[in-house]
């Protein structure tokens, strides 16, 4: 018998059955259990649902309780419509895109969930760790600006000083900069952004309200930085942060998006034209 669910796990996947098969076992690992899984594949010409490792975590989460919803996608006709449709699919107070390269420590929903509730903000973010650069470190990319009070609407353009804000997702940086400070899931704190890639929470209806991936018929099927654009409206119209310590790591695999000159935030308005 499935559970109500508080949280949709949004996944859009492409040629990477493998990872996804990784991804779901970490959601299966949650000890939050009232999620639903919804996966839009645009794998071509052999969908990603049928490998026999997604297949096997699919099977591993129904049988646990967990409701998983499946759809084969296309045609392709860029991220911004991917994502769009996942938005349509989602029925629960909060919808939490993830990337389907992307592995989550055990507590992950239970502290994303924990954090937008105490903000009331429209997003919360776990920025992914990049782990090959473990040893790579760079304190001049380690600033970090905490919410000392709530989070706030904020507005963050492309080249502003708050954009320069985004060094700090580099690599390994905020794994280092989470060591030095000592900080648990416990202590999780609020921290201002530029914008958050692979594992971001929403308020469904925030992120809703703010227009979603509705922009997805101004741009061409080739392009990057929707994620970002989405963000960055929800936050100015009802804020959001990143959430440090982060328990989301990368698998770190080539991009299944090569070509990225049209960038979303860089080439439509940040304000939704919608709620201007």
């Amino acid at each position: 018998m499935t559970r109500p669910c508080e949280v949709d796990v949004l996944i859009p996947t492409c040629g990477r059955s493998a990872a996804l098969a990784v991804t779901l076992a970490s959601l299966f690992s949650q000890d939050h259990k009232a999620f639903r899984v919804v996966i839009s594949d645009q794998s071509e010409p052999d969908s990603a649902l049928d490998s026999g490792e997604v297949r096997a975590l699919m099977r591993i989460l129904q049988a646990n309780g967990r409701e998983v919803q499946c759809h084969r996608h296309l045609p392709r006709r860029g991220m911004a419509e991917q994502r769009a449709f996942l938005l349509s699919q989602a029925a629960s107070p909060y919808c939490l895109f993830l990337d389907d390269d992307v592995v989550l420590e055990n507590d992950m929903i239970t502290r994303l969930l924990r954090l937008i509730r105490a903000q009331r903000c429209g997003f919360v973010g776990s920025a992914l760790h990049g782990l090959s650069f473990v040893d790579d470190i760079r304190p001049h990319q380690q600033h970090i600006e905490f919410w000392e009070s709530s989070v706030e609407p904020e507005t963050v353009a492309p080249g502003s000083p708050e954009w320069e804000r985004h060094h700090l997702h580099s690599a390994a940086n905020l794994f280092h900069v989470q060591a030095r400070l000592g900080l648990d899931g416990e202590a999780a704190r609020a921290y201002r952004i530029a914008w958050i890639g692979g594992c971001v929470l929403f308020d469904t209806d925030k992120l809703r309200a703010a227009g979603g991936f509705d922009f997805w018929q101004e741009l061409p099927s080739e392009h990057c930085g929707e994620d970002v654009l989405a963000q960055l409206r929800v936050m100015q119209r009802f804020g959001g942060c990143g959430m440090i310590p982060s328990g989301a790591y990368h698998l770190e695999l080539p991009t299944t998006l090569p070509t990225r000159e049209v960038d979303a935030p860089k080439v439509l308005p940040i304000s939704d034209p919608q709620n201007a």
